[in-house]
């Protein structure tokens, strides 16, 4: 592979693309006219058809209005930098991933729009800006979701969390390409937003740090509560060679935000000759991420790969907005951004916020001192290419298709893909955007060690991002540096670094800042991996060996709990040596009641499983940080009997090794807890988590739980956690068979965010009950259903 050096002033000129130029007008829906239908199958599930991509647009966007119009709305207030004008600046931000306050959220989106990066991504030719195709569904979707809000009106929209508000009104497609903008950054400088808003505070040394409410405020009516869990994913890609009767088989588990922008909706596409594809796509956004068409299926989980770097910046001393190159001084460039900012009487005045940024990108508000700052530089600060890439991989026809379109656009944000196709092959790939930062030069040039972020020497050009010959933009890898995989039995993945993909062909040899080897791997990597191992050797109770469309189902929602399986034969053994046992404050406490409820427990996470919900307890105290008698907390020793062994990834560690104190104080804290306030030992998961009124099943990735979900916080004294926000989203058991796909789905959080809807949690119930979907895709499917609805839409002038 032939690394190329990146120059100094080519690096500089793609990494500032935050720097300040002229902010760019709105961009407007071309002109054309648009035709489509959308017809609506079980579950409200929308079907569009166009001749061409405009018209699939615009069908696309009206469909999505009908459903999920306020969540767009306030959506396209966050991506303006318009919520402090509408909703004061103290309150919390819409964003479902990382929400801050309005004012910091405000400040970030429109240094964004002044840097005038969009315009200049979208002044380039295909595939580093976007294509014609995409162009002209982007057009369509905003002219279909504006031809929505017209016909209906804003006083008349059936979701009154926005009904009649004076912050609802047409989208431009600026408002959909940020959007596209600001998700391939979910993964880097989206998770900044903080940091680079107060950089003008640093800089005149009024504190180093950005200020981040202890709680969430209550959010305005209509938008989402705030949940600081992140994105993950489960994947099993399965080839030839792993299924019953040799079709490509796909399980993609996407554990996304139930509430807010960052949700699936559920849609099918087709361009007669062109497109068929149907899965899931993040609101706003007009192409499938995850889904299938006849012959190729394909799912992303999160990448473990850094997707930027941090640069530590020497100053020049005496000036803290001046900082050292190679021995000479270069000035931070600044940045003035106006908010408009409403009060708590109701006046409306402008906030003006001076922002710093370097050669490398924005300057941030950390460890910002008389003699160094700390600047980001983002590897999808410019990338729109990945929608591009998602459309192409949509008309592939096989894995060697979707490689040739991922080699084309290098442009996967911050996710990897896991495919197969009729033939049976199946594909991993981290395919995504890698900041170009070899092992040498990254011992080289770390500034600072941290576990988490990868922080460089910025005062020297030596330190500069570098190229490979077969990158599409300097300073990222190509293609031939990224892990990949091709196999005829399976690839999977859980959100670990790549490694054990396959654990009969270890994944080894690619740069670390894409993720590491011979490394512990949590429980929710190894229950998965050990799922496939006994449905492969059938041993899990399924009938014989190899997958089935059923048994791809039943694998995927068992809901078994790897903590349990690994360590609940020897707390038995505790139990019964200590029927009273010490609490962490030095109380004794009866377990014996405790003992016998997860002894008899089934070890699922099933909306019955009696004792689900006090060994989720039990776990959470054994990981949990000690407090000292002297007041002092510290994070508990490790409990685990047999230590990690990189030579038995799979089995190690396991066993709990009872003699350790925090075993024993943590089943006496949880029984305690339970019974000091009368809850029952045998709560169970359908009494205890819930999404509105819908119980919900599932336990936490932490236990080893494969379809895992997350809550708000922690369980109540009533038995109750706060509503799920995050788990399994949109899933689908794809079987590509020689007479086309065999597909089941199940869209968890349901189609439409308006609580009056039918189709706000009718999904739900159906994931509460383990029932999937079984969709219709061919036209005989779709014309099958009985209760067909039809929506034929032509525009009758020119969009505006």
């Amino acid at each position: 592979m032939k690394h190329v050096r990146w120059p100094a002033a080519a690096l500089a000129a793609a990494l500032a693309a935050s720097l300040l130029v002229a902010a760019p007008a709105p961009v407007s829906a071309a002109e054309g006219r648009y035709a489509a239908d959308i017809r609506r199958t079980e579950y409200g599930i929308p079907h569009i058809s166009a001749k061409d991509h405009g018209g699939l647009g615009y069908g696309y966007g009206y469909a999505f209005a009908q459903d999920n119009v306020c969540v767009m709305a306030s959506w396209v207030l966050t991506l303006r930098g318009e919520r402090s004008r509408h909703f004061g600046a103290e309150a919390m931000s819409d964003d479902a991933i990382d929400p801050v306050s309005n004012l910091a959220s405000d400040v970030y989106y429109k240094s964004v729009e002044a840097s005038g990066v969009l315009r200049r991504v979208l002044a380039r030719p295909a595939p580093y800006g976007p294509g014609a195709d995409l162009r002209a569904l982007v057009d369509g979707y905003v002219a279909g979701f504006n031809r929505y809000l017209s016909d209906t009106g804003v006083d008349r929209l059936p979701d009154p969390a926005c009904r009649g508000k004076e912050w609802v009104g047409p989208i431009t497609a600026t408002d959909v390409w940020m959007n596209l903008l600001d998700l391939g950054r979910l993964g880097s400088g989206s998770s900044f937003k903080e940091a680079i808003a107060a950089s003008g505070q640093a800089a005149e040394g009024d504190g180093g740090e950005p200020d981040r409410p202890q709680k969430p405020q209550k959010p305005q009516k209509g938008v989402p509560a705030k949940t600081a869990a992140p994105p993950g994913s489960n994947a099993f890609a399965l080839g030839r060679e792993a299924t019953r009767d040799g079709h490509g088989m796909l399980l993609a588990d996407p554990h996304f935000p139930w509430n807010g922008s960052r949700r699936f909706y559920q849609v099918h596409l087709t361009i007669p000759g062109v497109l068929d594809v149907s899965g899931g796509s993040l609101y706003g956004t007009p192409v499938v991420q995850i889904g299938h068409n006849a012959t190729l299926a394909w799912t992303h989980t999160v990448s473990h790969a850094q997707r930027f770097t941090l640069y530590r910046l020497k100053l020049v001393p005496g000036q803290r907005t001046t900082y050292l190159v190679d021995g000479r001084p270069e000035p931070m460039g600044r940045q003035e951004v106006t908010v408009t900012v409403r009060d708590a009487g109701g006046a409306v005045n402008p906030v003006t916020t001076t922002l710093y940024t370097s050669r490398y990108g924005p300057v941030l508000a950390m460890d910002w001192t008389e003699k160094t700052a700390v600047a980001l530089a983002d590897a999808n600060v410019a990338n729109l290419r990945f929608a591009d890439e998602w459309l192409a991989m949509g008309a592939a026809r096989d894995v060697a298709a979707l490689r040739r379109a991922q080699e084309t656009y290098q442009g996967m944000p911050f996710v990897y893909t896991l495919a197969t196709d009729a033939g049976g092959t199946a594909y991993f790939a981290d395919a995504s955007v890698v900041p170009h930062v070899t092992d040498e030069q990254a011992e080289r040039c770390r500034a600072q060690d941290d576990p988490e972020m990868l922080i460089l020497d910025g005062s020297t050009s030596a330190c500069l991002w570098g190229r490979d010959a077969d990158a599409i933009e300097p300073g990222v890898f190509g293609p031939a540096a990224q892990p990949r995989l091709i196999r005829a039995d399976y690839v999977t993945n859980a959100n670990a670094s790549p490694w054990l993909t396959n654990p009969e062909a270890p994944l080894t040899g690619y740069p670390r800042v894409y993720g590491d080897t011979r490394t512990e791997r949590d429980l929710r990597t190894r229950v998965g991996l050990d799922m496939v191992a006994r449905r492969l050797s059938g041993g899990d109770g399924l009938g014989a060996p190899g997958f089935t469309l059923d048994t791809l189902q039943r694998t995927a929602t068992g809901k078994r709990n790897l903590s349990a399986e690994l360590l609940r034969a020897d707390l038995r053994a505790l139990c019964r040596a200590k029927p009273v046992m010490t609490a962490s404050d030095g109380a004794k406490v009866d377990v014996r009641r405790a003992c016998a409820t997860l002894a008899s427990w089934d070890g699922r996470a099933r909306l019955g499983s009696r004792g689900a919900i006090l060994w989720r307890e039990f776990f959470m105290g054994l990981n949990g940080p000690r407090r000292r008698p002297d007041g002092e907390v510290v994070p508990p020793k490790s409990w685990w009997k047999v230590p990690f062994d990189p030579a038995q990834p799979l089995t190690t560690p396991r066993g709990l090794d009872i003699a350790n104190p925090v075993v024993e104080s943590a089943l006496a804290d949880a029984a305690r807890f339970f019974t000091a306030g009368g809850l029952p030992l045998t709560l169970t998961p359908g009494q205890a988590q819930r999404y509105g009124d819908v119980p919900v099943p599932g336990c936490t990735e932490g236990e080893g739980c494969f379809d895992r979900i997350r809550t708000g916080g922690p369980l109540s004294e009533a038995g109750r956690y706060p509503d799920v926000n995050t788990g399994s989203s949109f899933m689908m058991a794809v079987e590509l068979t020689p007479a086309g796909p065999r597909t089941r789905t199940v869209l968890t959080y349901s189609l439409s965010a308006n609580a009056a809807s039918p189709h706000h949690a009718d999904q739900t119930e159906l994931f509460s009950r383990g029932g999937w979907v079984t969709e219709r895709f061919t036209e005989a499917e779709i014309r099958a259903y009985p209760h067909l609805t039809t929506t034929s839409l032509r525009s009758a002038s020119p969009p505006a």
